[in-house]
């Protein structure tokens, strides 16, 4: 494969900008999960640093943990998967700040703490993406008190998942938020931040932000399948290809199925050459064809999906192509791994 992954660091920036002024006075938490959404974990936690971000968050722990090293005590990072001992016990001693949404979970942390852990309590407010029940709440804050109490835990936040089914739902969603937080109060503790929402309904309901807002890809550029183009906002990433072979009828690029590129988007899509888009005839297993243009040749290079530069489109746009594989759809493009660069 002859692929990169160039994330600009100015496009990168600016897309973080928009965010943070559209979801203010609420904070940004910035969502790092799967190597930053196979950007780096490393370099965006950098540039997001420099740009101002204070939180970063991921539901795996190694992502988290590798940007808790590089944050320092520059920003607070946040993972919220459920983890057994030795696991949770790694990641206070990396010192992240763990979501709790199981009563167990509570008591394993407090038990395997070292020093006071950070913790944000989940309420389940409908999604049933882990969390407390509603009718199960009001004994899980008041033990979650009595640890705070002891020393064992202290709640930095109340936080949950919304569906984004329908603001219908998500309204019902948020009563519940707020009386959940009501109760954590009424049973004495003083969570610093609340968060609900994430990238879609932080971003178009105010209501819905609270203290801190997680959003992951509308920091990366990425849009929401189906959804709307974001002002202020565009791809990070330019997914690059260099052309190994040209012929009368097309030119191959040095990336195929083998790589992660779905052989189903031959096409369906077109790409960015130095002509401008040309359409993606056929993904190959090690390489794919892409109509030829004048004056094309060896070493030139095509995006496969970025910012629309050179006429590609966006990866979002490449996944809706894709489809649906029975009766889900397909929101992302599978994942590649290509040399990444960052400019």
């Amino acid at each position: 494969m002859s692929a990169e992954l160039r994330i600009s660091r100015a496009r990168l920036a600016a897309n973080i900008a928009a965010v943070r002024e559209r979801i203010a006075p609420a904070e940004l938490l910035m969502v790092v999960k799967d190597d930053a959404y196979a950007h780096g974990v490393e370099a965006i936690v950098e540039i997001a640093l420099d740009a101002g971000v204070t939180w970063f968050g991921a539901i795996d722990p190694p992502s988290a943990l590798r940007a808790k090293a590089v944050a320092s005590d520059r920003a607070r990072v946040f993972c919220w998967l459920t983890l057994g001992a030795e696991a949770a016990r790694d990641a206070l001693d990396g010192g992240l700040e763990l979501g709790v949404g199981d009563a167990d979970y509570l008591e394993r942390i407090a038990e395997v703490a070292q020093d006071t852990a950070v913790v944000h309590l989940k309420i389940d407010t409908g999604l049933h993406r882990n969390g407390v029940r509603p009718e199960d709440w009001p004994a899980f804050v008041a033990r979650a008190a009595e640890l705070e109490r002891a020393g064992r835990i202290r709640v930095a936040g109340i936080w949950s998942h919304i569906s984004e089914a329908s603001d219908e739902d998500d309204d019902v969603a948020r009563a519940e938020f707020d009386a959940a937080v009501a109760t954590a109060r009424a049973a004495g503790l003083e969570p610093e931040v609340r968060h609900l929402a994430a990238s879609a309904a932080g971003w178009a309901r105010p209501e819905f932000r609270y203290d801190l807002v997680r959003v992951g890809a509308f920091c990366y550029g990425i849009r929401s399948a189906d959804g709307p183009e974001l002002p202020g906002i565009a791809p990070a990433a330019t997914l690059v290809a260099r052309v190994t072979a040209v012929r009368a009828d097309g030119v191959d690029i040095g990336i195929g199925s083998l790589d992660g590129l779905p052989s189903s988007l031959g096409g369906r899509v077109t790409v960015g050459t130095p002509a401008g888009a040309r359409p993606l005839q056929r993904v190959g297993l090690a390489e794919s064809t892409v109509a030829a243009w004048p004056g094309s040749a060896v070493g030139d290079e095509v995006a496969v999906f970025g910012p629309g530069a050179s006429g590609e489109s966006s990866a979002t746009t490449l996944a809706e192509a894709i489809g649906t594989v029975g009766e889900e759809p397909v929101l992302r493009v599978s994942p590649l791994i290509p040399r990444v660069v960052v400019d």
